[in-house]
């Protein structure tokens, strides 16, 4: 990966592929800085593009990643709009859209809350537990081949090296909310 637009080495990520001046991981020379979150972000993505393309298979074309993120945020309690939306790190209208779509597609589905008659809950229907409980399946399974291909003691030190790093709270669904977020 080269950080570059046109022969300048600045903003744009591109990646060369294994070239000869491409570091390799026992040559001793250092990555640059940026390949780090690249490289994991792209680790993320190919987890999550593999993920959903078993979804689909499965029965679950529809189902994009930021609806895993939402039937994460309702969850086996459920809750209302405004708490999805704290949540995900979105505003209520987002929520509100997000919920309308997950509505729409039969993974979740609105309720009176039985606390309080004025206000709605957002409950994951049958089929929203289900693509849920496909997807940790799944999950097991990319990690098993990831195993397969690197070996489980390198699979759990790249798990232990990162649990070792992450911060503190650093796991939360406001993925969504964050990377849009504006200052």
């Amino acid at each position: 990966m080269v950080n570059m637009v046109d022969d300048k080495m600045v903003n744009q990520v591109v990646d060369i592929g294994k070239g000869a001046d491409a570091p390799s991981a026992d040559d001793g020379r250092r990555r640059a800085g940026y390949e780090l979150p690249l490289l994991l972000f792209a680790g993320f993505r190919t987890l999550i593009d593999a993920l959903h393309a078993e979804l689909a298979e499965q029965g679950h074309p529809e189902v994009r990643p930021a609806h895993g993120f939402a039937l994460q945020a309702i969850g086996l309690e459920g809750g209302a709009a405004s708490d999805i939306a704290r949540r995900l790190g979105i505003s209520k209208q987002a929520a509100g859209k997000t919920v309308d779509r997950l509505v729409a597609l039969g993974y979740a589905e609105r309720a009176d809350d039985p606390t309080d008659a004025r206000r709605k809950v957002v409950r994951l229907t049958a089929r929203g537990i289900d693509v849920l409980a496909r997807s940790a399946r799944i999950f097991e399974c990319l990690r098993a081949d990831w195993a397969a291909r690197l070996g489980e003691d390198r699979v759990r030190a790249v798990e232990d090296d990162l649990a070792a790093v992450v911060a503190p709270g650093a796991f939360r669904l406001d993925a969504a909310g964050w990377i849009g977020a504006t200052m």
